[in-house]
């Protein structure tokens, strides 16, 4: 009876366990680890606060098997993810395995890899898979990610997912219809975020695009409503040098997802509790003119007239027979012809849909007058506008193409289309009559007031010349008894002065420690300011080339300049013999600090040389062209462009900089300076310096840029060659891919990389009148027209060793000044 007793509590105990055994069975996972598995007909992984679930199922009436992702708390069963949407399990054998290594396998009886994430690291780590309350299935590596869904959208787009393209990996994340409601292979309807020229959305029906959303413009995509006061989500528009993406997220506690259904609807859908279903929150497509180039090049369609098409002012039907049947696809042609020498004329049509932009180039940094002037200046600019319509408008857009899909649209933003000047001329014969006077009116009013304007100017200018004189002599003992004492005034009022004491404060005394590099100036030092802000000192050395002339004009120059390619200048400091520029810091230093390395070479991967490339044409257009002191660098080479923290170029190091005014862009020199490999032939040989002076040093940098190798040092077989000359022989035999360095065969453009090998060629022309300028490079970069072919380079020698008895070739020694920097 007591050996009874005693076995019942041990039994209860038993029972206990079990029951808590089975309980923690029937709990809901969101996470597996490394080999666990989800198989058919088992458990699922639900997130953290129920809203989704992941397993296998079965869509509509189809008995294949699919592993996803659903709605779980809400709308139960509404899948918002599939992985192996071409290769269906086809019985209920299906297994999701996360290996050791972090990638998932499905597996079969059938199939021993149904699917794979194709994802892994190495190392033993530790990993896990884990279902997130955003609908996002992710795979950790501790808190490294590895892979995730998000990555790899099917038809439906969930808050917080990217919508675009990864510029240094090449993925890219879009939507894809299914093919029927029972059948989630990729169906013929994508939704695809396109990056050429002006990023913006389309919509494909196989390989014929259906519809467009236009490029963002600060608020909103054109042709689109902007929700003023949207209090149920934000979207997010980001265009870097790594990555362009669009993505939107919630602001309220609303469900909502974006869905391209199979028969080619894109849709927000929005969850409705009180009613238990989805309701249509809004469609992309509202209305026939929203299908793409419905009305062809430079036509416009209007929902408010019949028939929608009509021509852009200044255009008639090309072809009349057609348009007449409703055919509007050939679009319109301008009734009198540009004349791009003489000087065309712009239009302003207001409310209207911007027209496709993959034909087109931008900047953001530009007004919008600094944007009529490169587009009248470039003979293919069709039309320009400004990019962000925000507090009165920023950057600049233009279109280097015909205007295709364009719409009238109740907007807030212009665009002017180029015109004929005879065509507008015409536009204003009525008002010939009132001109006429008003310009004998103007006469009058001149005539009258000249002779008393001119004695002003007189006056003002001989006592301006006087005292401009006074100062030139003066000049510069004023500034050293100024600069004997700490209280002296700066020479420039543009850019702050520092005192001696705060620069060796932020230096650690100009400690060794804190150097970073060293150039023909001096050296240069990492320094933080009292406020945290991170610093580069650059300190004039005392067996310095460069003196008080280089340290003012760099001081002045660079005080004028403002573009996101140019490196800042945030202050100087003069003190006796003391000679100091501060500048911004930049982390990863220089060009030529990755580019000759072998080993950091391999972090520049093609994207980000080609963004450096793009990025140091945008910076001298603007030296050339569009700043206010316009410049010529005279010293552009791989260690004079900066890297910041993205990559990004920055062109440094004006001490040797020229201003010109006007049309005034040439000049003659004795003294000869710059470094070697880098300079022009007119420049070395005969001190003639002009704008193509830095457009040479630009195409060497970028053989450099794609080749990884120096100018002046390279070598090839039995040829004598330098790299220009190497390149040229490339290209004249059909081979210029085999130019680039090998590490970029991964992640090389093929066509990015030849167009840009061919504009280099261009730069590097012995003439300098046969070298391109910034403008026409910039836009020989970002387009796909056929380019002119170059002449032969400068220093190219066409012999071999063997054959040589000369090399024509510019001797160092030419140089009466040559920094080997």
């Amino acid at each position: 009876m007591e050996d009874q007793c005693t076995q019942i509590p041990l039994l209860l105990f038993i029972a206990l366990i079990f029951l808590v055994l089975l309980s923690l069975d029937c709990t809901a996972l969101d996470t597996i680890s490394a080999n666990q598995e989800i198989k058919d007909g088992g458990k699922t992984l639900v997130s953290k606060q129920n809203m989704f679930e992941v397993g296998f199922f079965s869509p509509g009436k189809s008995k294949n098997r699919y592993l996803g992702i659903w709605y779980k708390k809400i709308s139960y069963g509404t899948v918002v993810w599939v992985a192996n949407r071409e290769a269906p399990v086809t019985d209920r054998s299906g297994i999701l395995k996360l290996s050791r290594h972090g990638e998932l396998i499905i597996l079969s009886d059938r199939n021993p890899v149904v699917w794979s994430s194709n994802s892994s690291v190495s190392n033993n780590p530790v990993v896990m898979m884990q279902l997130l309350d955003t609908g996002n299935l992710v795979v950790w590596n501790k808190n490294s990610l590895i892979w995730q869904s998000f990555d790899y959208p099917g038809d439906t787009i969930l808050p917080g997912m990217k919508f675009g393209k990864d510029l240094v990996t090449g993925l890219e994340r879009f939507m894809t219809s299914w093919k029927s409601p029972d059948d989630p292979s990729i169906g013929e309807y994508s939704y695809i975020l396109d990056t050429n020229g002006r990023p913006q959305v389309f919509e494909w029906q196989g390989n014929v695009i259906v519809s467009r959303l236009g490029p963002w413009n600060g608020l909103g995509f054109s042709g689109s409503p902007v929700e003023k006061g949207n209090t149920i989500y934000i979207t997010e528009y980001v265009v870097k040098e790594k990555e362009i993406y669009i993505r939107y997220e919630l602001i309220s506690s609303v469900i909502q997802r974006v869905v391209l259904t199979w028969d080619g609807k894109t849709r927000f859908l929005q969850w409705i509790e009180r009613i238990k279903d989805w309701i249509l929150y809004a469609d992309t497509l509202v209305d026939s003119c929203d299908r793409f180039s419905l009305c062809g090049p430079y036509g416009i369609c209007s929902i408010n007239k019949h028939p929608p098409c009509s021509c852009m002012q200044g255009f008639e039907p090309r072809n009349p027979e057609e348009w007449e049947v409703s055919d509007w696809v050939s679009g319109c042609k301008r009734k009198k012809p540009l004349d791009c020498k003489s000087g065309d004329w712009f239009w302003k049509i207001t409310g209207v849909k911007l027209p496709d932009t993959r034909r087109s180039y931008y900047n953001m940094s530009m007004t919008l007058r600094e944007c009529e002037t490169i587009c009248k200046k470039n003979c293919s600019c069709t039309g320009y506008t400004s990019l962000d319509i925000r507090n009165g408008g920023s950057g600049c857009l233009l279109w280097l193409d015909e205007l295709l899909d364009t719409r009238e649209y109740n907007g807030d933003q212009d665009i002017y289309i180029r015109m004929a000047a005879s065509e507008l001329e015409g536009r204003v014969d009525s008002q010939s009559n009132f001109n006429k006077m008003k310009r004998t009116l103007i006469v009058v009013f001149l005539t009258s007031s000249t002779v008393s304007l001119l004695l002003v100017v007189a006056y003002t200018c001989r006592k301006k010349k006087k005292r401009t004189h006074m100062k030139t002599q003066e000049n510069m003992h004023m500034l050293a008894e100024k600069n004997r004492s700490m209280q002296m005034e700066p020479f420039d009022d543009d850019i702050p002065f520092f005192r001696l004491f705060e620069v060796a404060r932020a230096t650690g005394n100009f400690s060794a420690s804190n150097k970073i590099g060293e150039g023909g100036f001096g050296p240069v030092y990492k320094g933080v300011l009292e406020n945290g802000r991170e610093i580069a000192v650059k300190r004039l050395s005392e067996t310095s080339q460069q003196g008080l002339d280089e340290f003012k004009n760099e001081v002045i120059c660079i005080a004028k300049l403002q573009h996101r390619n140019l490196v800042k200048l945030l202050g100087y400091c003069i003190h006796q013999n003391e000679l100091i520029l501060i500048y911004e810091y930049m982390p990863n230093k220089s060009l030529d600090f990755f580019l000759f390395d072998e080993t950091r070479s391999l972090m520049l991967g093609w994207p980000q040389r080609f963004n450096i490339i793009q990025g140091m044409a945008r910076g001298i257009l603007y030296l050339h062209q569009d700043s206010r002191l316009q410049i010529i660098h005279r010293d552009l080479k791989a260690g004079n462009i900066l890297l910041d923290s993205d990559m990004n170029p920055k062109i440094s190091d004006f001490g040797l900089a020229r201003k010109f005014v006007g049309r005034d862009t040439n000049a003659k020199t004795k003294n000869v300076v710059g470094t070697y490999g880098y300079i022009s032939p007119e420049y070395a040989v005969h001190g003639r310096f002009s704008v193509k002076s830095d457009v040479f040093s630009f195409g060497v940098l970028v053989l450099e840029i794609i080749s990884g190798k120096k100018n002046r040092e390279f070598s090839y077989g039995d040829h004598r060659d330098n790299l220009l000359g190497h390149a040229w022989r490339h290209h004249k035999e059909g081979k210029s891919i085999e130019l680039m360095s090998g590490s970029l065969q991964a992640s090389c453009v093929a066509s990015e990389v030849l167009r840009s090998i061919h504009v280099a060629l261009l730069c590097v022309q012995h003439l300098a009148e046969d070298r391109p300028t910034m403008l026409s490079v910039v836009l020989m970069l970002v387009s796909e027209g056929a380019l002119p072919q170059p002449k032969q380079p400068a220093f190219f020698t066409g012999e071999s060793h063997s054959e040589a008895q000369c090399v024509s070739v510019v001797d160092e020694y030419t140089l009466t000044q040559f920094y080997a920097r």
